[in-house]
């Protein structure tokens, strides 16, 4: 066995131990739980030994099961769906049955926790009788399934609840939280924390001991913590879960009903009967489109580009030591603490000494945050806050390996500090402009060297957004490409490469879902509609609300830059119209200046302005909520798979992490061109061309999405959509 070790020690414990080569965590895949299940039945089978001890070699106990190998799960070529199905259910059931073996063999097992134990891997630590953690506040315990479409399908939705009880359960399962290792003890789901250093010593000592070798719910007079679905507690905790539920994904996530329902049906039978009511959901699950879209862009594709599995390959990794912000608004001072927070030093730079120095205090705010929350100390405070260096001087650019340009979205001042940045920088030094929606070949003409001038596209709050859309020029070469990969590597960011364009890929895709709000409301659509629908989509803000959050000014001047770039060829619609009355007429800027399409009374909630009546006489027969639903997912579906027709995107893992990631598009349809892809190229089509015959050419399909309708080609099927 290469994945899996066992060794049994004199007093006749075996110690099963993963420890996968060439990985820095173990995951479950289909060798070394193969591997481990040999372990165990062979220790069950082996008469000298009394009991086993399940741990891990790495840092981390098991960090879940390997997504690829559910994946391949759910494809099942070459069968039928009523075949997939049954092949999903029968490795379930197969696996469940296993842990029936482990649970009724008559030989303690016990799981020594020495890091992370999440999804299968901490089913597998309640399959064992006995759980002993390591006192590592860093580790992490829980069933995070839910977060990528699947529900805990190794006997977590059934074990779990039996453990602590539905109420106690149903939280955990249904948001995927994970918990510290004295919050696990004090829920129930582990037995003893130790230091970890005593770990394996506590872990025998339960076996010599004279530990049990029975689970609770196999022991006669078992009863669940709480009662039964129709038993006090756990009778209400069912309808109020199902109504929070629908409140929270307002039924676009197929998993968490799922869960619901594995929980709810399997505590009214035995355990075994349970286990096989959690296989039948998860082969339900599995075959569903959502969650296999979910599972390919949340879980592997995002891995993959965390990875930078698309970084040109020919490129020494850089070894970036000091960089420059210029600029110290919200978004540059953000950049600058996650590149501290990263271990580099930073010049941070603006026009005036208060200006920079307010930069810098914005990385002492969010530390202080972080030290009342437990999560960082004064000594980690004063170490990054020594890393960043507020100046209003370019003279300590003369080292620096990267600068990246953060001020206003003007050509002229971008310019300007690019010029002054170069007139010090070393001549290996690589330029990231932070533009939003401005070109990079456009600005690198302001440049000494447009190949080694690249963007780096920021989302706000930079601390907290995982995304960077990382932008190539018409002349960026490989090299500089590399080195700002490796940046947003190094300060644990995702990005995704795109090709120059006017608003690039995410800008360009994102405003259309703001524009067709308003729009909407041109029509005559009643704000709250418009509003309700956005959220229903699963978008995370609706679309007026989100237009306020933006800022209703920065939309208007950025399509002022837009029709002075494009001149003729630049058309007008109602929703620029509206935005213009907003700035010009009303004033109203967006929650920024306290007022917009809502309005921001101090100390009650936001509602939406009474004056939106302003703008179009409502409509006497108000339109179904599924349409304006459609109407917003495929707007920006459509203008996705523009900005892939263009090239402006190449790869279509890169279209749907970038939308998930940097807006939130709708994250249960796996992104806008898994979301085409499901609907089906041929449908979409013929349901965007009834969409631009009542609403405008906006919805009318480009050629490629015409292309693949006719051949049957889909974004991510076995070779190149681009080919279609």
């Amino acid at each position: 066995m290469t994945n899996v070790t066992s060794a049994t020690d004199a007093d006749g414990i075996a110690v099963i131990t993963w420890d996968m080569p060439g990985r820095s965590m173990n995951v479950i895949s289909a060798d070394n739980d193969r591997e481990f299940k040999t372990a165990c039945l062979a220790a069950i089978a082996d008469k000298t030994v009394k009991g086993v001890v399940i741990t891990s070699a790495k840092a981390a106990f098991i960090a879940g099961a390997d997504l690829s190998m559910m994946e391949g799960i759910s494809a099942g070529a070459g069968l039928t769906k009523e075949q997939q199905g049954k092949a999903i259910f029968d490795f379930f059931n197969d696996n469940a049955k296993f842990s029936r073996v482990v649970e009724k063999s008559g030989k303690p097992f016990v799981a020594a926790i020495n890091g992370t134990a999440l999804g299968g891997g901490f089913e597998i630590c309640m399959m064992c009788h006995h759980r002993v953690v390591a006192d590592d506040p860093g580790i992490q315990i829980g069933q995070p399934e839910v977060k990528v479409g699947l529900l805990p399908g190794g006997g977590g939705t059934q074990r779990m609840p039996r453990l602590i009880g539905a109420m106690a359960a149903l939280p955990l399962l249904l948001e995927g939280k994970s918990l510290d290792p004295q919050a696990a003890l004090k829920a129930g789901l582990v037995h003893k924390v130790v230091p970890k250093t005593e770990l394996l010593r506590e872990a025998k000592a339960y076996i010599l001991g004279g530990g049990k070798a029975v689970q609770p719910w196999d022991e006669k007079g078992y009863k669940i913590p709480g009662g039964t679905p129709y038993d006090g507690a756990a009778r209400q905790a069912f309808p109020m879960g199902n109504a929070l539920l629908h409140s929270k994904t307002l039924g676009n996530y197929p998993a968490p009903p799922a869960i619901m329902s594995c929980v709810y049906e399997g505590l009214q039978v035995p355990i075994d009967a349970g286990l096989r009511i959690e296989a039948r959901y998860m082969a339900e699950l599995m075959m569903n489109p959502a969650s296999r879209n979910m599972i390919r862009s949340l879980f592997i594709n995002m891995q993959r580009a965390a990875k930078l599995a698309s970084r040109p390959k020919d490129v020494p990794e850089a070894k970036l030591k000091k960089i420059a912000v210029l600029g110290a608004g919200m978004m540059g001072a953000g950049i600058a603490y996650v590149s501290a927070q990263a271990g580099l030093d930073v010049v941070l730079i603006d026009s005036t000494d208060a200006a920079a120095q307010k930069g810098k205090a914005y990385s002492a705010g969010l530390l202080d945050a972080a030290i009342a929350k437990g999560r960082s100390t004064p000594e980690k405070k004063a170490a990054l806050l020594a890393r960043i260096t507020p100046t209003t001087s370019y003279a300590g650019l003369a080292d620096c390996d990267l600068v990246i340009e953060a001020v206003f979205e003007d050509r002229a001042i971008k310019a300007d500090v690019t010029k002054l940045a170069e007139a010090v920088l070393p001549s290996s030094a690589i330029f990231a402009s932070n533009t939003s929606t401005l070109p990079i070949t456009g600005l690198a003409e302001a440049s000494r060297a447009a190949t080694k001038f690249i963007g780096v596209h920021f989302f706000s709050p930079v601390d907290k957004m995982q995304l960077v859309e990382i932008i190539r020029g018409k002349a960026t070469s490989n090299t500089t490409l590399a080195v700002a990969m490796d940046y947003v590597k190094r300060i644990r960011k995702t990005p995704i490469v795109v090709n120059d364009s006017r608003g690039f890929y995410t800008s360009r895709v994102f405003a259309t879902y703001t524009n067709e709000g308003i729009m909407m409301l041109a029509e005559g659509i009643t704000p709250a509609l418009i509003e309700n629908a956005g959220r229903m989509t699963g978008m995370p803000m609706a679309p007026l609300a989100l237009g306020d959050e933006v800022a209703i000014d920065l939309m208007y001047k950025v399509g002022r830059q837009t029709q002075k770039d494009l001149g003729d060829a630049y058309r007008v619609t109602p929703a620029h119209e509206i935005i213009d009355k907003m700035v010009n007429e009303f004033g109203r800027l967006g929650k920024k200046a306290g007022k917009g399409f809502y309005e921001y009374p101090e100390g009650e909630k936001k509602r939406l302005w009474s004056g939106l009546s302003k703008f179009a006489k409502p409509m006497a027969l108000q339109p179904d909520v599924d349409e304006l639903k459609t109407r917003f997912l495929y707007i920006q579906a459509l203008e996705a798979a523009r900005c892939y027709e263009e090239k402006v995107v190449t790869a279509p893992e890169d279209a749907d992490i970038g939308a998930i990631l940097g807006w939130g598009f709708a994250p249960w349809s796996g992104g806008p061109l898994s979301l085409i892809d499901t609907v089906g190229p041929a449908e979409f089509v013929a349901r965007c061309d009834l969409l631009a015959q009542r609403f405008g050419q906006r919805f009318s399909p480009p050629s490629l999405l015409r292309q693949m309708a006719a051949s049957g080609r889909r974004f991510y099927d076995t070779g190149d959509a681009k080919a279609a």
